[in-house]
């Protein structure tokens, strides 16, 4: 789950979902949120939670360089990850009825929209990074934990915080490596503000994804499927980091000089689309298969647990 939850693409929930553990997860949290007095609900989400915030702490560095120097080469991957989610979701929700298939295409229509947005708002290129920000960062991230086929990755694209929540996080872990109090003081203002969002989204929003899936089941699970389909609108791999002009504004600072411009870190340059070679074409098709086959291959992992990951209000509680 920390680790689909660094990529753009992949949703934390599904990985929950194909490994078969996602029902007990969203109980578990429902059951802390209610403070009932046992003990297992708090094991399932430290066992969850806690491997998740390591491998976040530990890669997020790593993550957001490949997304920033090689964009085409992970985009094209995140696309197939997406994909190869589908099959999981399709499980859940066939044979569709009319509510699923309206819950479909209304969430593929607002994933476009948020694509369009996305490609027409120069806000989004240049990274963010205000704490009211984060804190939104936060909440989006936490979601992706409890909603399969939502990609926490993908809506901190939308709202332009990937880069400043994967920043701070590096910055934090760096700091903590180095043993410099100072800046581990300075980067934990902003890794504070992301964890409250965090813990707020998951609360919230895993008590609401119970409360959708035990009345209005069909419906939910065809929002989930059109989530994870329409994700894909937003993930075109030809688009590359271009250096700010002059007269640009990058986080309210208007860029007057070519120095200026050189000065302008690389997580803040906006992005333009660019045609792609016959080779980088073929490439991207292959770097899609191979996230679809990782996708798929960890969606059947669960494949026993098909009852009861289709159904989490059949758990007892």
């Amino acid at each position: 789950m920390g680790l689909a939850n660094l990529v753009p693409g992949i949703s934390g929930g599904t990985m929950l979902l194909a490994t078969g553990v996602y029902p007990e997860f969203v109980d578990a949290v429902a059951a802390i949120t209610t403070l009932k007095r046992k003990l297992r609900p708090w094991l399932v989400a430290a066992l969850v939670a806690g491997p998740a915030v390591i491998a976040i702490g530990v890669l997020a560095g790593s993550v957001r360089d490949a997304v920033l120097e090689h964009r085409w080469v992970a985009f094209s991957v995140f696309i197939g990850l997406t994909l190869g989610g589908v099959p999981t979701i399709w499980r859940m929700v066939r044979p569709m009825s009319g509510a699923s298939i309206l819950g479909s295409v209304m969430a593929v229509a607002c994933m476009a929209v948020l694509a369009i947005i996305q490609e027409t708002s120069p806000a989004g290129a240049d990274g963010g990074g205000s704490l009211p920000g984060l804190f939104a960062g936060g909440f989006a991230g936490a979601a992706a934990m409890v909603l399969p086929g939502v990609s926490g990755g993908y809506l901190l694209l939308l709202l332009g915080q990937y880069v400043p929540v994967l920043d701070a996080i590096s910055s934090f872990t760096d700091a903590a490596k180095a043993r410099d109090f100072g800046a581990l003081f300075s980067a934990g203002i902003p890794i504070a503000v992301i964890g409250v969002g965090v813990l707020m989204g998951v609360v919230l929003v895993s008590n609401l994804v119970r409360w959708l899936l035990i009345r209005y089941r069909e419906a939910t699970l065809g929002v989930l499927l059109g989530l994870l389909l329409g994700a894909v609108a937003g993930l075109w791999p030809f688009r590359a980091a271009v250096q700010p002009e002059l007269g640009s504004v990058i986080r309210g600072v208007t860029i007057e000089s070519v120095e200026q411009a050189q000065e302008v870190p690389l997580k803040r340059w906006p992005t333009a689309r660019f045609t792609p070679s016959g080779g980088q074409v073929v490439g991207c098709f292959g770097l899609i298969m191979l996230g679809f086959a990782i996708s798929l291959g960890v969606g059947l992992i669960g494949g026993k647990d098909k009852e009861t990951s289709e159904n989490p209000s059949a758990r007892p509680e």
